[in-house]
């Protein structure tokens, strides 16, 4: 890649429109990200620590932590560091990585959605043959799908991207390397690359949001034959969690990538809330709307409490 660029590193300029407020900034991503971190970390360890929390279900949640601490780990740790005063730059390979990583572990996420909707799919509509359908195997296979079809999205976008040649201004109007703020410093015509991320991305999501549509459009018929309303409580219950996190992820990717017109500051904006809230809402969501990982939670404090007195 370096062969077609004079560039050794990009400059992040941050966040559009917040000049003089670093130190607001600072103090704000420094509390959100360390909870972030430590909300999904707690939730992992509810599950692997309790034996009654380890079912497909519970499985894929614990995998929904692991990538909510690392998708904001991809951006946040070189804007903790810029904001506080320290170097803005960012080499030529550290943003292409930086813009790899960040797709590849969000387009996992998205599939991981769409899994976890189609395990409540089978839990709902077919309570009696649950544990055969999502048996282990098929439970591994399907992240190892995910996995595969995420790190072949990622390469596509970061081929197209940094195959152009970079050698004039190294300014990134943008507080991380992604394909809008990255693409308009090319030295060449970057219209391909446009139209192959719009494309790439724009079917992801559609394949994602069809597969969530349909595992829920079936779950609320399931639900709606239900008759007991206790029966119809609990199942709405086991969902509503999950569909609150796809529409905190799926709803700023569709506005950023997808808008006719790009608005820089709606952009930043939503990816803000994309890249650090919606990690932290997630492990909140979870927790406080799932008496299971409540219960399993309280017996970790309680274990951590009693090993710190002994």
């Amino acid at each position: 890649m370096r062969n077609h660029t004079e560039l050794n590193e990009f400059i992040l300029l941050g966040i559009p429109q917040t000049e003089g407020l670093e130190t607001v900034l600072l103090v704000i991503f420094s509390f959100i990200y360390p909870l972030t971190l430590l909300g999904n970390l707690l939730i992992l360890l509810a599950i692997v620590s309790s034996s009654t929390l380890h079912t497909p279900m519970y499985f894929f949640l614990g995998l929904l932590s692991i990538l909510d601490m690392l998708f904001p780990s991809v951006t946040c740790p070189k804007m903790l560091f810029y904001l506080s005063g320290q170097s803005r730059a960012i080499s030529y390979k550290g943003c292409a990585l930086q813009l790899f990583f960040y797709h590849f572990l969000g387009s996992t996420e998205g599939c991981l959605y769409s899994v976890m909707a189609y395990d409540r799919f089978v839990a709902i509509c077919h309570p009696l043959r649950y544990m055969l359908i999502m048996r282990p195997g098929v439970c591994v296979g399907l992240v190892v799908a995910a996995w595969l079809l995420s790190y072949l999205h990622a390469s596509v976008l970061v081929a197209f991207v940094f195959q152009l040649p970079y050698c004039g201004p190294n300014r990134v109007d943008h507080f991380f390397c992604d394909i809008p703020a990255v693409l308009p410093l090319a030295c060449a015509d970057s219209s391909l690359a446009r139209r192959v991320s719009s494309t790439n991305v724009g079917f992801l999501v559609l394949m994602f949001w069809l597969c969530v549509c349909v595992s829920y459009t079936r779950i609320g018929i399931a639900i709606l034959r239900i008759r007991s309303a206790e029966g119809r409580q609990k199942a709405f219950s086991t969902c509503s969690a999950h569909l609150t996190a796809i529409l905190c992820a799926f709803g700023p990717v569709i506005i950023v990538y997808l808008q006719p017109t790009p608005n820089p500051l709606l952009g930043v904006t939503v990816q803000i809330l994309n890249n650090t809230v919606s990690p932290m809402l997630n492990s909140l969501i979870y927790s406080l709307r799932n008496k299971e990982v409540k219960r399993s939670l309280k017996m970790v404090f309680y274990n951590v409490v009693f090993t710190a007195l002994k």
